[in-house]
């Protein structure tokens, strides 16, 4: 007795009764979501991988900072993470916390921008002046004084694309009192803290 089926106006015989499966059929069909699995799980790796680069190399990065020249804001073994792009949408300001490639020894320094392209710095008496106003600085301990280097006047003129930088640590930095206004190209990004 063959029963006459109907599914979507189409008419259903016995030659589209599924068979049962066999052993051979059923490692077959699982193959294909197994290799499709392997496949999404490569490209997910590939995008994590290549989203991580490009996130840590060009957007966010983490830094140790290695000395004390920033104390006390920054800590030295201090891990921090650093901005990279931020300075695409704008240009550094004072007070920006910037990681720059150090002009002596082309190694990489923490330091505060203090000046920016046209102002001018004077330093005297232990007091730090922009374009002829003392610098208000509530990030230093009080009565620090900071000073020219030997031997330097302690004048100074940020030209169109230069920065001046000091480190916090006034007592214990080496930064643009000794040489002078850093260039744009040298600042890496800003400190995030």
């Amino acid at each position: 007795m063959n029963a006459d089926l109907s599914f979507n106006g189409e008419a259903l015989t016995d030659a589209h009764v599924a068979q049962p499966d066999t052993p051979t059929d059923r490692a077959a069909r699982d193959k294909v979501p197994l290799r499709r699995q392997l496949t999404q799980c490569g490209v997910v790796t590939v995008l994590a991988l290549t989203s991580y680069l490009l996130i840590s190399h060009f957007v966010l990065q983490s830094v140790q900072v290695v000395g004390v020249s920033m104390m006390p804001t920054l800590k030295n073994s201090g891990i921090y993470l650093l901005n990279r792009c931020v300075y695409l949408v704008r240009d550094p300001e004072p007070n920006d916390i910037v990681v720059i490639r150090d002009p002596q020894d082309h190694s990489y320094a923490v330091k505060r921008v203090v000046a920016v392209a046209g102002d001018s710095v004077f330093l005297e008496g232990g007091h730090v002046y922009v374009n002829g106003h003392e610098l208000t600085e509530p990030y230093l301990p009080p009565n620090t004084l900071t000073y020219p280097f030997e031997n330097e006047r302690g004048q100074f003129r940020c030209r169109r694309n230069e920065y001046f930088v000091m480190g916090d640590n006034r007592e214990n930095s080496t930064d643009s009192r000794a040489y002078g206004p850093v260039p744009r190209q040298s600042i890496l990004g800003a400190i995030i803290h």
